[in-house]
């Protein structure tokens, strides 16, 4: 007796996508889906490990080091663990509806196995197998996949269980049949021609981050009358870009009130957390967020409302180095600063009476900002370079800097 063999099944991962190109498509899968189409990169880093696997682990590791970065010893595996558990985080639902991870790219190397019709026609959906052994490597989206593993690995770990990750569906795009090099230039594409968001500018975004929170409360708390009408602060800030240009109607970017509120929490040390994330735990000792948030708002809606018209103007007050400076002395009438340097409320008025504004080189070069040849000031100096300097000259009115900011003469 002799057995025939099956000719019209392709046993394997069958997977629902939309082509969006002859050679692409896009879909979602389950994790148990991903962890079994795409080794652990860190397992496969292991030399150990890799020593005792089998031919077709060490053959994929090989090809997916021609096309990726290694993850150790590198920041980019320093991401996996914090990005798992933000992951769980989400899954959780302790982040609410504001949390996302991108799309994952993968690399088929070589021809799908089986390809379906349509299945409903007209809407380019169809079904693929991909055949086990078949190498299907993350070109974008590693330090994801990674985590992902993880997860997988050991979910009791992140308070999940695996039949919570069953559930999950990943959303991803799929490029088939390339050739190394395209599959090399498109991880290039995606991870260089991008243009990278500034850190400052990201930090503005993050609405987890306890700075990010009190600056658009300060903005939204304070009233400003302009043409007749009264109108909230938060229509002159720029939320969306990393410096605003003349044209624009918002006079001041979040992330410089971000550099202001920061400063008059934590003070010079606000310096180096203008690009780091803010967190509730890490706020000065002693203090609670509900606390801070009390005191740190009305005071700088109100040092905002009274200087409106130098922000108005766009004078150097808008600058975020300048900015800084100032919330740095804003610090020091906080009830949690150091009694040694403590201000009153009208001490800081007075301080801050006779600052000449102006963007002119005769008050803030060299303080907030250099004079080119032709004298126009550049105030691009950043919060940490300029913001300690600007603080001195603000606080200490007898300097040779806080008798040049307020136009006295040495």
């Amino acid at each position: 007796m002799r057995l025939t063999m099956p000719t019209a099944v392709v046993e394997g991962t069958q997977l629902t996508v939309m082509p969006f190109r002859d050679d692409a498509v896009i879909g979602t899968m389950s994790v148990p889906a991903l962890v079994q189409l795409v080794p652990s990169p860190r397992a496969e880093e292991d030399a150990k490990k890799l020593k005792a696997a089998s031919g077709l682990v060490r053959r994929h590791a090989e090809l997916r080091s021609t096309v990726q970065r290694t993850l150790k010893s590198s920041q980019k595996g320093k991401n996996v663990g914090p990005y798992a558990e933000y992951i769980a985080d989400g899954l959780k639902g302790q982040l609410g509806a504001a949390w996302s991870t991108p799309p994952i790219t993968l690399w088929h190397a070589g021809p799908l196995a089986a390809v379906s019709d349509e299945l409903v026609p007209g809407s380019g959906l169809r079904t693929i197998t991909i055949t086990p052994g078949t190498m299907v490597i993350a070109i974008d989206g590693e330090t994801q996949t990674t985590a992902w593993h993880d997860l997988y690995d050991n979910p009791e770990v992140y308070g999940l269980t695996y039949a919570e990750l069953a559930q999950v569906r990943l959303p991803f795009e799929l490029y088939v049949d390339l050739a190394p090099a395209d599959a090399r230039q498109i991880f290039y594409d995606r991870n260089v021609e991008g243009v990278t968001v500034a850190k400052n500018l990201a930090m503005s975004m993050d609405q987890r981050d306890f700075g990010t929170r009190l600056a658009h409360l300060v903005a939204d708390s304070v009233k400003v009358e302009v043409d007749g009408k009264r109108v909230p602060f938060a229509q002159f800030v720029n939320a969306s870009k990393r410096q605003v240009s003349r044209g624009d109607r918002e006079v001041i970017t979040l992330s410089a009130l971000r550099a202001l509120v920061v400063a008059a929490i934590y003070g010079r040390g606000g310096l180096s957390r203008s690009a780091e994330t803010v967190h509730e735990d890490e706020l000065p000792a002693g203090t609670r967020p509900e606390q801070v948030e009390a005191v740190v708002v009305p005071l700088l809606a109100r040092l905002i409302s009274e200087h409106f018209a130098h922000f108005a103007d766009r004078s150097a007050l808008t600058a975020p180095a300048v900015l800084a400076g100032v919330g740095i002395a804003v610090h020091q009438v906080m009830p949690w600063s150091d009694p040694a340097s403590a201000l009153s409320s009208e001490d800081l008025d007075r301080l801050l009476a006779g600052i000449r504004w102006e963007r002119e080189a005769a008050y803030w070069d060299g303080i907030a900002a250099k004079a080119g040849a032709s004298g126009r000031l550049n105030f691009a100096g950043g919060v940490r370079d300029s913001g300690g300097r600007v603080a001195d000259a603000v606080l200490y009115p007898a300097t040779e800097t806080g008798r040049k900011i307020r136009g006295l003469r040495s």
